[in-house]
């Protein structure tokens, strides 16, 4: 048996405090996975299981609401899932699981994330003190292996010798790649008046120059910025995309991997070697790869440890030149090499993504 992605959509990408600020995750996510269903020719009968990523929300079950809102059967109970920037990778390799299982043909597998709607966060005490506002949850036990993200990218960038001037070039490009590109075949659907990621500009190098630095080398020009965005996947068996008259992509497979947690930005370097191995593939056999760039840092270092073409890396531009909707940008990556590969007809593909905590996911499609 073989698993495919028979439909990839997603909304635009859009910054925190934008046009997405009032939706709420159901608002968000429902449109994206009724047209996701409509582009697979499904019904919502023939839907087994809905899968959602969401890492900033407060917690309840965001997949059941998505489910309900989009006019699915109640009997779908949904499945959230929170491994932070990885989940939205890990929903479309559970789908894969669950059908290779034999417990569902049709699994929607995506994400949605609000930075805009997400909830205060409070810690309590036993002894009584007020409680304390935090920002994020700890990623490791081990205070002192549990690097502020922009900390690590930046002891990242020393540590590889990769200059401000570099990540400013990588962001540069990213841009201009997004600016470039020609996102058709219905992968962005029209939420309200957005139907294009706000936040691609024309970078220029004297803009970077300009860029407050968040730290060292590690600046607001070569870092994602906080985003709100859905996507959504059909993910089915064989046999149902032969009932449905439809083919697309095959997930070949994936891994996820955990390495040292103060070292995030480098973890999926473990992932795309245990996906290739996996797949029996060499990092040349890659054609088109989407890689996260949470940071320029990051995308560098990991497209040179796992040896991949720079040149096959991002071709409609990066989450630098969009922004990083937490839960959802893995998703984002698998629909953007999703039409990447039905733009080009045939090709094998990975998508991957770091989380904090020093995890991260790989996933490789053939078309």
């Amino acid at each position: 048996m073989s698993v495919q992605i028979i439909s990839a959509c997603r909304s635009a990408v859009v910054p925190r405090g934008g046009a997405f600020a009032a939706l709420s995750l159901h608002d968000l996510g429902a449109p994206v996975l009724q047209a996701a269903m409509a582009q697979a020719g499904l019904v919502a009968a023939q839907v087994d299981e809905v899968i959602v990523s969401n890492a900033l929300g407060g917690g309840g079950n965001p997949a059941r609401l998505v489910a309900l809102a989009a006019g699915l059967p109640q009997r779908i109970a949904g499945l959230s899932i929170d491994r932070q920037c990885a989940g939205g990778l890990d929903s479309l390799l559970l789908a894969r699981q669950m059908i290779l299982s034999g417990a569902a043909d049709v699994v929607i597998a995506g994400g949605v994330e609000s930075y805009s709607r997400r909830p205060l966060r409070l810690v309590t005490f036993a002894d009584g003190r007020q409680p304390e506002a935090y920002d994020h949850p700890p990623f490791s036990p081990w205070p002192d292996r549990d690097p502020d993200m922009a900390q690590a990218a930046d002891q990242l960038a020393q540590s590889e010798g990769t200059t401000r001037e570099m990540q400013d070039s990588w962001a540069i490009d990213s841009h201009q790649k997004a600016r470039n590109a020609a996102f058709g075949n219905g992968e962005i659907i029209p939420l309200g008046d957005v139907q294009t990621d706000s936040f691609t500009r024309n970078l220029t190098p004297a803009l970077c120059a300009r860029a407050a630095a968040i730290s060292g080398s590690v600046t607001a020009a070569n870092t994602s910025v906080a985003a709100d965005a859905a996507a959504f996947c059909v993910v089915v068996s064989d046999r149902m995309a032969t009932q449905l008259g439809r083919s697309g992509p095959t997930i070949l497979g994936g891994a996820t991997c955990g390495s040292a947690p103060e070292s995030p930005g480098i973890a999926p370097i473990a992932a795309i070697k245990a996906a290739l191995k996996q797949t029996n593939l060499a990092p040349n056999d890659i054609d088109i790869a989407e890689v996260m760039e949470a940071y320029a840092v990051q995308a560098i270092a990991c497209v040179q440890g796992a040896g991949l073409k720079p040149d096959r890396v991002n071709l409609g531009g990066g989450s630098l030149a969009r922004g990083h909707p937490i839960g959802v940008s893995g998703t984002i990556n698998g629909v953007r090499l999703y039409h990447e590969l039905e733009r080009r007809g045939c090709g094998t593909g990975m998508a991957t993504i770091a989380a904090a905590g020093g995890i991260a996911t790989a996933l490789v499609l053939r078309a």
